[in-house]
């Protein structure tokens, strides 16, 4: 029997991960062959001053998936901050190919051709503790996805709002977690999206995963991560009493997860 491993573990499920497909934004390993110096004849050769760029507005943002294993820098070739690999571990437990590490994109440094050199990316948090750090990782190493959802979680209001091109499409209460189990604050991605075979159970008929993890639940399984997800409890929504994890009334966990695609940045705020 496979089990969901999140913050607000309890009982066995049967999930199956969902699959995505990437599409790169330009950069310098997408617009031009490496080594490639010719220039077609009548054309210009384009220049920019070399300078860091942020990505993303409020109607778009950008996840960045790690190609192959890759080192994170503090700075660009500075001190070494982590080091990452293609997939990640899946928060199904039966999952044993893992699930593509993706990270938040947050800007790009521009080389004097005008295409991205490095992009400085926000990394998956750790068991324990709510932020996460930040760094850098080479242009060639990720691939691009443009998003234009993203959610919102208010835990005073115990409120989810999905957005879609900076406009709000679904608001819906919540239930969210206890005063001595909280659901984390900050800015977070969707990591995996779990279909759920038996939405009977806890978790209703969906899980998304977050790049998130509880503060007090570290010595539970994968350190307590947390997610957004259904519930067989509906007289818990709008309510302060999970284990961390973010629950959606059946309706709004079905429109939610058919928006909310990997890489979705979701902030939670107080």
């Amino acid at each position: 029997m496979r089990r969901l491993l999140f913050c607000c573990l309890g009982i066995a499920l049967v999930a199956a991960a969902i699959g995505f497909a990437v599409h790169e934004r330009r950069s310098g390993s997408a617009e031009r062959p490496a080594g490639e110096k010719t220039t077609p004849v009548g054309t210009t050769t384009r220049s920019c001053r070399p300078d860091e760029i942020d990505l993303g507005s409020v109607q778009v943002s950008y996840a960045a998936f790690v190609r192959r294993r890759v080192n994170v820098y503090r700075r660009p070739d500075g001190a070494l901050l982590a080091r990452l690999s293609s997939r990640s571990e899946s928060f199904v437990s039966g999952n044993r190919r893992g699930v593509p590490t993706v990270l938040a994109a947050l800007a790009e440094l521009r080389a004097s051709d005008c295409l991205a050199s490095w992009y400085r990316v926000r990394l998956a948090g750790k068991p324990g503790v709510s932020g996460a750090k930040e760094g850098y990782v080479r242009a060639d190493a990720i691939a691009l996805v443009k998003v234009r959802s993203r959610v919102l979680v208010d835990l005073s209001q115990r409120k989810l709002t999905l957005f879609e091109d900076g406009v709000p499409v679904l608001s819906a209460p919540a239930a969210v977690g206890a005063p001595s189990t909280p659901t984390p604050r900050g800015r977070f991605i969707a990591r995996e999206r779990i279909r759920i075979t038996d939405s009977s159970g806890a978790y209703g008929a969906a899980a998304i995963a977050l790049s998130g993890f509880s503060e007090k639940l570290i010595y539970w399984p994968q350190g307590g991560p947390v997610a957004i997800h259904g519930t067989n409890e509906p007289g818990s929504i709008g309510k302060a009493l999970s284990h961390g994890c973010v629950r959606l009334g059946a309706r709004d966990l079905a429109r939610v997860f058919a928006k909310v695609q990997i890489g979705t940045p979701v902030e939670i705020v107080e």
